[in-house]
C-alpha cells in the first residue's frame, strides 16, 4: 500500500480500493492478515474511524473477515468477487458508453473492433 490519498474521493473509499487493489495484485492473499485500522491510520495520517469505515465496507461485502483478537483477514474467493464486481462496473461505465458514443458517430461494429485492435497494438494507424 504505497499509494497516496487524493482529494477526489472519500478517504474511506480510497482505503477500500487500495486494499482491493492489493488483493487483485496478489500483494494480499486469501487468509492473509490485512493492516489494522490503526496501522492504516498511521500510514496515511488519517483518523482510525475513517480507516475502519473503509475496512468495514469490505467486511460487509465478504471480502474481509474478522478473527477475534487477531485482526482482519482476506476471505476465500475475495479476489474473484472483486474482479467480478469491477468487470461489471467496467461494462456499465465504459463499454456501454463506448457503444452509445460509437453509435451516435455512425461507427460500425467492425470499425470499432478494428479501433480496439489498433489501440491494443500500441495505437498504430495506417494513415
Amino acid at each position: 500500500m504505497n499509494e497516496i490519498l487524493s482529494q477526489e474521493k472519500s478517504i474511506y473509499i480510497q482505503i477500500r480500493e487500495m486494499i482491493e487493489n492489493d488483493i487483485l495484485r496478489d500483494i494480499l492473499l486469501e487468509e492473509e492478515r490485512v493492516p489494522s485500522t490503526n496501522e492504516l491510520a498511521k500510514a496515511y495520517a488519517i483518523n482510525p474511524a475513517t480507516a475502519a469505515k473503509g475496512v468495514n465496507l469490505l467486511v460487509d461485502e465478504g471480502i474481509l473477515y474478522k478473527k477475534r483478537g487477531i485482526g482482519m483477514f482476506v476471505a476465500a474467493g475475495a479476489k474473484e468477487k472483486i474482479a467480478a464486481r469491477r468487470r461489471e462496473r467496467f461494462f456499465d461505465d465504459y463499454v456501454k458508453s463506448l457503444l452509445r458514443e460509437a453509435k451516435s458517430l455512425g461507427i460500425t461494429r467492425e470499425e470499432l473492433i478494428e479501433m480496439l485492435r489498433r489501440a491494443d497494438e500500441g495505437g498504430k494507424t495506417d494513415e
